[in-house]
Protein backbone atom coordinates (compact mmCIF):
# COMPACT_ATOMS: atom_id res chain seq x y z
CA UNK A 1 0.00 0.00 0.00
CA UNK A 2 2.35 2.88 1.07
CA UNK A 3 5.84 0.55 0.22
CA UNK A 4 6.80 2.72 -2.98
CA UNK A 5 7.97 5.89 -2.27
CA UNK A 6 6.61 7.52 -5.90
CA UNK A 7 3.06 6.13 -5.39
CA UNK A 8 0.53 8.65 -5.07
CA UNK A 9 -0.80 7.45 -1.65
CA UNK A 10 2.78 8.54 -0.43
CA UNK A 11 2.12 11.97 -2.20
CA UNK A 12 -1.42 12.30 -0.30
CA UNK A 13 0.43 11.10 2.77
CA UNK A 14 2.65 13.68 3.09
CA UNK A 15 0.35 16.11 1.93
CA UNK A 16 -2.27 15.16 4.70
CA UNK A 17 0.57 15.66 7.34
CA UNK A 18 1.65 18.54 6.14
CA UNK A 19 -2.36 20.30 6.46
CA UNK A 20 -2.54 18.65 10.01
CA UNK A 21 -1.27 21.39 11.97
CA UNK A 22 -3.26 24.02 9.49
CA UNK A 23 -6.05 21.80 10.22
CA UNK A 24 -5.81 22.16 14.00
CA UNK A 25 -6.12 25.96 13.95
CA UNK A 26 -9.08 26.56 11.41
CA UNK A 27 -13.13 25.91 12.27
CA UNK A 28 -13.74 23.57 9.49
CA UNK A 29 -15.26 20.22 10.31
CA UNK A 30 -13.91 18.74 7.47
CA UNK A 31 -10.09 18.11 9.42
CA UNK A 32 -11.48 15.10 10.56
CA UNK A 33 -11.70 13.35 7.68
CA UNK A 34 -7.86 14.41 7.42
CA UNK A 35 -6.96 12.92 11.21
CA UNK A 36 -9.07 9.86 9.43
CA UNK A 37 -7.09 8.98 6.80
CA UNK A 38 -3.89 9.03 8.82
CA UNK A 39 -5.31 7.61 11.13
CA UNK A 40 -6.06 4.41 8.86
CA UNK A 41 -2.31 4.82 7.22
CA UNK A 42 -0.90 4.24 10.75
CA UNK A 43 -2.99 1.31 12.12
CA UNK A 44 -2.02 -0.42 9.05
CA UNK A 45 1.20 0.21 9.23
CA UNK A 46 1.47 -0.20 12.97
CA UNK A 47 -0.06 -4.22 11.86
CA UNK A 48 2.12 -4.48 8.71
CA UNK A 49 5.28 -3.06 9.17
CA UNK A 50 7.77 -3.84 11.93
CA UNK A 51 9.95 -1.35 10.93
CA UNK A 52 7.09 0.99 12.23
CA UNK A 53 6.82 -0.76 15.41
CA UNK A 54 11.03 -0.87 15.36
CA UNK A 55 10.49 3.03 15.24
CA UNK A 56 8.05 3.16 18.12
CA UNK A 57 10.26 1.61 20.24
CA UNK A 58 13.31 3.57 19.44
CA UNK A 59 11.36 6.48 20.68
CA UNK A 60 10.00 5.08 23.72
CA UNK A 61 10.88 8.55 25.44
CA UNK A 62 8.42 10.08 24.11
CA UNK A 63 5.73 7.45 23.26
CA UNK A 64 5.86 5.69 26.88
CA UNK A 65 5.08 8.89 28.56
CA UNK A 66 1.98 9.76 26.27
CA UNK A 67 0.38 6.43 26.36
CA UNK A 68 0.91 6.94 30.25
CA UNK A 69 -0.74 10.23 30.52
CA UNK A 70 -3.87 8.89 28.57
CA UNK A 71 -3.97 5.74 30.79
CA UNK A 72 -3.41 8.38 33.74
CA UNK A 73 -6.09 10.40 33.08
CA UNK A 74 -8.75 7.98 31.75
CA UNK A 75 -7.78 6.38 35.78
CA UNK A 76 -8.33 9.61 37.11
CA UNK A 77 -11.69 10.23 35.90
CA UNK A 78 -13.24 7.12 36.41
CA UNK A 79 -12.07 7.26 40.14
CA UNK A 80 -13.68 10.84 40.47
CA UNK A 81 -16.71 9.93 38.71
CA UNK A 82 -16.17 12.49 35.98
CA UNK A 83 -18.21 12.78 33.54
CA UNK A 84 -16.54 11.41 30.26
CA UNK A 85 -16.91 14.19 28.17
CA UNK A 86 -14.34 15.95 30.47
CA UNK A 87 -11.52 13.54 29.42
CA UNK A 88 -12.44 14.32 24.81
CA UNK A 89 -9.32 16.56 24.55
CA UNK A 90 -7.13 14.18 26.64
CA UNK A 91 -8.50 10.97 24.96
CA UNK A 92 -6.99 12.40 21.68
CA UNK A 93 -3.44 11.10 22.34
CA UNK A 94 -4.50 7.85 21.97
CA UNK A 95 -5.31 8.36 18.01
CA UNK A 96 -2.44 10.62 17.64
CA UNK A 97 -0.14 7.39 19.04
CA UNK A 98 -1.70 6.30 15.97
CA UNK A 99 -1.27 8.84 13.73
CA UNK A 100 2.18 8.95 14.43
CA UNK A 101 2.98 6.10 12.80
CA UNK A 102 1.86 7.35 9.58
CA UNK A 103 5.21 9.07 9.95
CA UNK A 104 6.85 6.58 8.62
CA UNK A 105 5.56 5.86 5.66
CA UNK A 106 7.87 6.89 2.69
CA UNK A 107 7.27 10.79 2.86
CA UNK A 108 7.85 13.37 0.56
CA UNK A 109 10.18 15.72 3.04
CA UNK A 110 9.80 18.52 1.12
CA UNK A 111 6.00 19.02 1.22
CA UNK A 112 6.71 18.68 5.19
CA UNK A 113 9.13 20.98 5.49
CA UNK A 114 7.47 23.98 3.52
CA UNK A 115 4.09 22.56 4.60
CA UNK A 116 4.73 23.55 8.23
CA UNK A 117 6.40 26.66 7.40
CA UNK A 118 3.77 27.97 5.34
CA UNK A 119 1.21 27.20 8.16
CA UNK A 120 2.89 29.95 10.17
CA UNK A 121 2.90 31.80 7.71
CA UNK A 122 -0.74 31.72 6.85
CA UNK A 123 -1.08 32.04 10.42
CA UNK A 124 0.81 35.35 10.84
CA UNK A 125 -1.60 36.06 7.92
CA UNK A 126 -4.70 36.10 9.60
CA UNK A 127 -3.42 37.66 12.27
CA UNK A 128 -2.22 40.46 10.14
CA UNK A 129 -5.41 40.75 8.82
CA UNK A 130 -7.70 40.87 11.86
CA UNK A 131 -5.20 43.91 13.38
CA UNK A 132 -4.98 45.76 10.01
CA UNK A 133 -8.30 45.08 8.39
CA UNK A 134 -11.02 44.37 10.93
CA UNK A 135 -8.81 46.53 13.61
CA UNK A 136 -8.97 43.66 16.15
CA UNK A 137 -6.74 45.42 19.04
CA UNK A 138 -5.43 41.77 20.34
CA UNK A 139 -5.97 39.26 17.52
CA UNK A 140 -6.55 35.79 18.31
CA UNK A 141 -7.08 33.78 15.01
CA UNK A 142 -10.17 32.38 13.62
CA UNK A 143 -10.47 29.37 16.12
CA UNK A 144 -9.95 30.72 19.10
CA UNK A 145 -12.38 33.66 21.22
CA UNK A 146 -9.99 36.64 23.22
CA UNK A 147 -9.04 34.64 25.71
CA UNK A 148 -7.80 31.97 23.23
CA UNK A 149 -5.11 34.99 22.21
CA UNK A 150 -2.06 33.11 24.50
CA UNK A 151 -2.12 29.86 22.68
CA UNK A 152 -2.84 31.46 19.18
CA UNK A 153 0.09 33.08 20.00
CA UNK A 154 2.45 30.22 21.16
CA UNK A 155 0.81 27.61 17.88
CA UNK A 156 2.17 30.25 15.49
CA UNK A 157 5.49 30.52 17.11
CA UNK A 158 5.68 26.50 17.67
CA UNK A 159 6.04 26.38 13.77
CA UNK A 160 7.76 29.95 13.17
CA UNK A 161 10.77 27.79 14.93
CA UNK A 162 10.28 25.10 12.89
CA UNK A 163 10.63 27.25 9.83
CA UNK A 164 13.50 28.83 11.28
CA UNK A 165 15.10 25.56 11.89
CA UNK A 166 14.97 24.81 8.32
CA UNK A 167 15.88 28.40 7.39
CA UNK A 168 19.36 27.51 8.57
CA UNK A 169 20.20 23.69 6.94
CA UNK A 170 23.08 23.98 5.09
CA UNK A 171 21.74 21.52 2.70
CA UNK A 172 18.59 23.43 1.17
CA UNK A 173 18.92 25.50 -1.86
CA UNK A 174 19.22 29.55 -1.42
CA UNK A 175 15.49 29.73 -2.47
CA UNK A 176 13.61 27.60 0.03
CA UNK A 177 15.67 28.91 2.94
CA UNK A 178 15.26 32.54 2.21
CA UNK A 179 11.35 31.17 1.94
CA UNK A 180 11.73 29.47 4.98
CA UNK A 181 12.96 33.28 7.06
CA UNK A 182 10.52 35.01 5.28
CA UNK A 183 7.50 32.33 6.57
CA UNK A 184 9.12 32.69 9.85
CA UNK A 185 8.98 36.14 10.06
CA UNK A 186 5.16 36.28 9.14
CA UNK A 187 4.64 33.90 11.91
CA UNK A 188 6.66 36.11 14.18
CA UNK A 189 4.87 39.24 13.49
CA UNK A 190 1.59 38.03 13.48
CA UNK A 191 2.50 36.56 17.45
CA UNK A 192 3.33 39.98 18.18
CA UNK A 193 -0.02 41.14 17.33
CA UNK A 194 -1.30 38.65 19.49
CA UNK A 195 0.34 40.64 22.86
CA UNK A 196 0.84 37.65 24.88
CA UNK A 197 3.71 37.92 27.08
CA UNK A 198 4.41 34.27 27.87
CA UNK A 199 4.72 32.76 24.52
CA UNK A 200 6.54 35.93 23.26
CA UNK A 201 9.09 35.40 26.62
CA UNK A 202 9.67 31.99 26.21
CA UNK A 203 9.82 32.15 22.20
CA UNK A 204 13.31 34.28 22.70
CA UNK A 205 15.23 31.23 24.24
CA UNK A 206 14.03 28.56 22.52
CA UNK A 207 15.20 30.59 19.60
CA UNK A 208 18.31 31.35 20.77
CA UNK A 209 18.97 27.29 21.49
CA UNK A 210 17.59 26.80 17.45
CA UNK A 211 20.00 29.19 16.16
CA UNK A 212 23.10 27.82 18.32
CA UNK A 213 22.41 24.01 17.81
CA UNK A 214 21.98 24.91 14.09
CA UNK A 215 25.45 26.94 14.10
CA UNK A 216 27.05 24.64 16.10
CA UNK A 217 25.94 21.37 13.75
CA UNK A 218 26.94 23.39 10.62
CA UNK A 219 30.06 25.40 11.83
CA UNK A 220 28.18 28.90 10.27
CA UNK A 221 28.34 30.97 13.30
CA UNK A 222 28.55 34.13 11.30
CA UNK A 223 25.14 32.71 9.65
CA UNK A 224 23.60 32.31 12.76
CA UNK A 225 24.99 35.65 14.56
CA UNK A 226 23.08 37.40 11.82
CA UNK A 227 20.09 35.59 11.97
CA UNK A 228 19.79 36.28 15.92
CA UNK A 229 20.17 40.11 14.94
CA UNK A 230 17.31 40.13 12.11
CA UNK A 231 15.08 38.33 14.64
CA UNK A 232 16.04 40.75 17.57
CA UNK A 233 15.35 43.83 14.82
CA UNK A 234 12.63 42.44 13.51
CA UNK A 235 10.86 41.42 16.49
CA UNK A 236 11.84 45.33 18.01
CA UNK A 237 10.73 46.79 14.78
CA UNK A 238 7.60 45.07 14.88
CA UNK A 239 6.36 45.66 18.25
CA UNK A 240 7.28 49.50 18.31
CA UNK A 241 4.65 49.77 15.08
CA UNK A 242 1.90 48.16 17.70
CA UNK A 243 1.91 51.71 18.89
CA UNK A 244 3.17 50.33 22.54
CA UNK A 245 0.45 48.30 23.18
CA UNK A 246 3.07 45.01 23.67
CA UNK A 247 5.63 46.62 25.82
CA UNK A 248 2.60 48.50 27.87
CA UNK A 249 1.22 44.94 28.85
CA UNK A 250 4.78 43.68 29.87
CA UNK A 251 5.45 47.35 31.91
CA UNK A 252 2.09 46.50 33.74
CA UNK A 253 3.56 43.32 34.86
CA UNK A 254 5.57 44.60 37.84
CA UNK A 255 2.91 47.15 39.10
CA UNK A 256 0.16 44.11 39.47
CA UNK A 257 2.60 42.06 41.14
CA UNK A 258 3.42 44.53 43.05
CA UNK A 259 0.02 45.40 44.38
CA UNK A 260 -1.90 41.93 44.57
CA UNK A 261 -3.61 40.88 47.81
CA UNK A 262 -6.40 38.65 48.37
CA UNK A 263 -8.36 41.63 48.53
CA UNK A 264 -6.88 43.24 45.58
CA UNK A 265 -6.75 40.67 43.20
CA UNK A 266 -8.44 42.36 40.09
CA UNK A 267 -6.16 42.25 36.37
CA UNK A 268 -4.40 39.54 34.31
CA UNK A 269 -1.54 39.15 36.18
CA UNK A 270 -3.35 39.86 40.18
CA UNK A 271 -6.04 37.25 38.72
CA UNK A 272 -3.08 34.58 37.91
CA UNK A 273 -1.14 35.22 41.20
CA UNK A 274 -4.93 34.37 42.83
CA UNK A 275 -5.56 31.45 40.58
CA UNK A 276 -1.91 30.16 41.76
CA UNK A 277 -3.13 30.51 45.56
CA UNK A 278 -6.07 28.55 44.92
CA UNK A 279 -4.35 26.33 43.26
CA UNK A 280 -1.61 25.19 46.20
CA UNK A 281 -4.59 25.34 48.18
CA UNK A 282 -5.87 22.31 46.38
CA UNK A 283 -2.73 20.59 46.05
CA UNK A 284 -2.67 20.73 49.92
CA UNK A 285 -5.81 19.60 50.25
CA UNK A 286 -5.84 16.15 47.69
CA UNK A 287 -2.15 15.88 47.51
CA UNK A 288 -2.15 12.59 46.07
CA UNK A 289 -5.70 12.29 43.92
CA UNK A 290 -6.35 15.86 42.94
CA UNK A 291 -9.37 16.98 42.58
CA UNK A 292 -10.71 15.39 39.19
CA UNK A 293 -10.25 16.31 35.37
CA UNK A 294 -11.12 20.21 34.53
CA UNK A 295 -12.72 20.02 38.33
CA UNK A 296 -10.04 23.21 39.15
CA UNK A 297 -12.98 25.80 38.56
CA UNK A 298 -15.64 23.90 41.24
CA UNK A 299 -13.01 23.77 43.81
CA UNK A 300 -12.19 27.44 43.47
CA UNK A 301 -15.95 28.35 43.22
CA UNK A 302 -16.30 26.22 46.64
CA UNK A 303 -13.55 28.30 48.17
CA UNK A 304 -15.07 31.39 47.14
CA UNK A 305 -18.06 30.27 48.80
CA UNK A 306 -16.27 30.13 51.79
CA UNK A 307 -14.74 33.43 51.44
CA UNK A 308 -11.14 31.77 51.10
CA UNK A 309 -10.52 33.23 47.78
CA UNK A 310 -11.30 36.22 46.10
CA UNK A 311 -14.27 36.52 43.83
CA UNK A 312 -11.96 37.66 40.82
CA UNK A 313 -11.61 34.29 40.00
CA UNK A 314 -14.91 32.43 39.72
CA UNK A 315 -14.49 32.42 36.14
CA UNK A 316 -11.88 30.79 35.67
CA UNK A 317 -11.80 26.98 34.97
CA UNK A 318 -8.27 26.16 34.36
CA UNK A 319 -5.31 28.14 36.99
CA UNK A 320 -3.23 29.22 34.05
CA UNK A 321 -0.55 27.03 34.92
CA UNK A 322 -0.12 23.44 33.78
CA UNK A 323 2.49 22.48 36.03
CA UNK A 324 -0.30 23.30 38.74
CA UNK A 325 -3.16 21.98 36.75
CA UNK A 326 -1.68 18.66 36.24
CA UNK A 327 -0.79 18.56 40.57
CA UNK A 328 -3.94 19.93 41.19
CA UNK A 329 -6.42 17.76 38.99
CA UNK A 330 -4.04 14.64 38.87
CA UNK A 331 -2.53 15.35 42.56
CA UNK A 332 1.59 15.22 42.59
CA UNK A 333 1.47 11.60 40.95
CA UNK A 334 -0.11 13.87 37.91
CA UNK A 335 2.51 16.39 38.40
CA UNK A 336 5.26 13.76 38.00
CA UNK A 337 3.70 12.65 34.25
CA UNK A 338 3.45 15.60 33.56
CA UNK A 339 7.38 16.28 34.00
CA UNK A 340 8.23 13.02 32.56
CA UNK A 341 6.22 13.76 29.20
CA UNK A 342 8.16 16.86 29.05
CA UNK A 343 11.30 15.82 30.45
CA UNK A 344 11.48 12.76 28.31
CA UNK A 345 10.80 14.46 25.14
CA UNK A 346 13.71 16.64 26.07
CA UNK A 347 15.74 13.62 26.69
CA UNK A 348 15.34 12.22 23.69
CA UNK A 349 15.04 15.18 21.11
CA UNK A 350 18.23 16.86 22.80
CA UNK A 351 19.82 13.72 22.31
CA UNK A 352 19.96 13.70 18.69
CA UNK A 353 19.52 17.39 17.97
CA UNK A 354 23.35 17.64 17.01
CA UNK A 355 22.96 14.12 14.38
CA UNK A 356 25.14 14.64 11.74
CA UNK A 357 22.32 13.69 9.14
CA UNK A 358 19.72 16.48 8.64
CA UNK A 359 17.16 13.79 8.16
CA UNK A 360 17.86 13.14 12.12
CA UNK A 361 18.89 16.49 13.37
CA UNK A 362 16.24 19.12 11.49
CA UNK A 363 12.90 16.53 13.17
CA UNK A 364 14.89 16.51 16.40
CA UNK A 365 15.36 20.13 16.53
CA UNK A 366 11.89 20.95 15.79
CA UNK A 367 10.37 18.44 18.23
CA UNK A 368 12.66 19.82 20.53
CA UNK A 369 12.08 23.13 20.21
CA UNK A 370 8.08 22.77 20.25
CA UNK A 371 8.90 20.32 23.75
CA UNK A 372 10.56 23.51 25.28
CA UNK A 373 8.20 26.20 24.06
CA UNK A 374 5.13 24.10 25.35
CA UNK A 375 7.05 23.65 28.67
CA UNK A 376 8.13 27.22 29.01
CA UNK A 377 4.77 28.53 28.48
CA UNK A 378 3.50 26.01 30.48
CA UNK A 379 4.30 28.09 33.75
CA UNK A 380 2.26 30.85 32.95
CA UNK A 381 -0.83 29.44 31.05
CA UNK A 382 -2.69 26.13 29.98
CA UNK A 383 -1.05 24.74 26.75
CA UNK A 384 -3.06 21.11 26.77
CA UNK A 385 -7.11 22.28 27.73
CA UNK A 386 -7.69 24.03 24.40
CA UNK A 387 -8.15 21.07 21.65
CA UNK A 388 -5.85 23.26 19.24
CA UNK A 389 -2.48 23.60 21.40
CA UNK A 390 -3.46 20.18 22.99
CA UNK A 391 -3.58 18.46 18.90
CA UNK A 392 -0.25 20.06 17.87
CA UNK A 393 1.94 18.96 20.35
CA UNK A 394 0.93 15.15 20.45
CA UNK A 395 0.95 15.46 16.76
CA UNK A 396 3.99 16.89 16.41
CA UNK A 397 6.01 15.00 19.65
CA UNK A 398 4.69 11.82 18.56
CA UNK A 399 5.00 11.89 14.69
CA UNK A 400 8.70 13.59 14.98
CA UNK A 401 9.84 11.43 17.74
CA UNK A 402 8.94 8.01 15.21
CA UNK A 403 10.36 9.67 12.25
CA UNK A 404 13.42 10.22 14.08
CA UNK A 405 13.41 6.94 15.81
CA UNK A 406 12.73 5.50 11.96
CA UNK A 407 15.90 7.05 10.49
CA UNK A 408 17.91 6.11 14.06
CA UNK A 409 17.43 2.41 12.93
CA UNK A 410 17.90 2.29 9.34
CA UNK A 411 20.94 4.31 9.57
CA UNK A 412 22.61 1.83 12.15
CA UNK A 413 21.17 -1.26 9.58
CA UNK A 414 23.91 -2.48 7.71
CA UNK A 415 24.04 -1.50 4.10
CA UNK A 416 22.03 -3.92 2.09
CA UNK A 417 19.87 -4.93 5.12
CA UNK A 418 16.15 -3.97 5.07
Amino acid sequence: MLENSNSWRTWIVSLLIALMPLAFAVPINAKAVVALVLFAAGLWLLIRRAETRRAFRRAAWVVGPAALAFAFWLVNVLSHGVEMREFDVTSHILAYLVIAASFTAPLRTPVLRIGFSATAAVLGGICLEQHYVEGIDRVYGINNGLWGAIEFGMYILVLSLVAVAQALRSDLRRGERILHGVFALLGLYGALLTQSRGPLLAFVPVFILVVLIQSKRTGRWREGLICLAVGVVGAIAAATTLHGEVFNRFAAVQEEVSTYSEQDATGAVRERLEMWRTASMAVRDHPLSGVGLNQFGSYARARIAEGKVNATVERYDHPHSEYLEWAVTGGLPGLAVLLLLFGGAIAFFGRHAFHRENAIAIPAIAGLSTVCMYALCGFTDNVFYRAMPHSLYFFLTLGLAVYVGLMLNRAARPAGVR
